[in-house]
């Protein structure tokens, strides 16, 4: 309900997470599942220095569009097309945002796919619109470690 408080706490998380021992400051991105994928582009929308954020089934929408320039990491949406949680209109304006951000993205989006594609005990939640897709699931994980290891290799 504080868009301002989620992006300042997001940021926070990044910040810590950069000082953890082990971490390379310069190699750290983020990874969100629902909620989580909301931050993590709420993280990029911010202009953080995160080398990708990857979101999976996260809400797309925002009440702070990302500034032209503004995104430095290379954004990921995995959506699904039947996700009442991410409508249509919310994807086409995440692209729209991208495009006009000047960032480097990406969206994916299954067909007949719906919201917590990746959770295999979804179909479980007394939840609408909430369904396990093990092929999206597979598809998206196999496209994250591809783009990070695409992004260590330019590294």
């Amino acid at each position: 309900q504080n868009p301002g408080l989620l992006r300042g706490r997001v940021n926070a998380w990044f910040d810590l997470l950069k000082t953890l021992p082990g971490a390379d400051p310069a190699r750290c991105g983020a990874i969100g599942f629902c909620f989580g994928g909301q931050c993590v582009l709420e993280l990029a929308r911010s202009g953080a220095d995160a080398k990708a954020v990857v979101s999976y089934h996260g809400l797309l929408s925002t009440a702070q569009r990302a500034a032209p320039g503004a995104i430095k990491a290379y954004v990921t949406a995995y959506t699904g097309a039947r996700d009442p949680y991410a409508p249509q209109a919310d994807v086409q304006a995440l692209r729209e945002e991208l495009i006009n951000a000047g960032a480097l993205w990406q969206i994916t989006e299954f067909g007949e796919v719906f919201h917590a594609f990746t959770d295999p005990e979804a179909d479980q939640q007394p939840v609408p619109g909430l369904a396990y897709n093990p092929l999206a699931d597979r598809l998206s994980w196999a496209g994250t470690l591809a783009l990070l290891d695409s992004l260590v290799k330019a590294a």
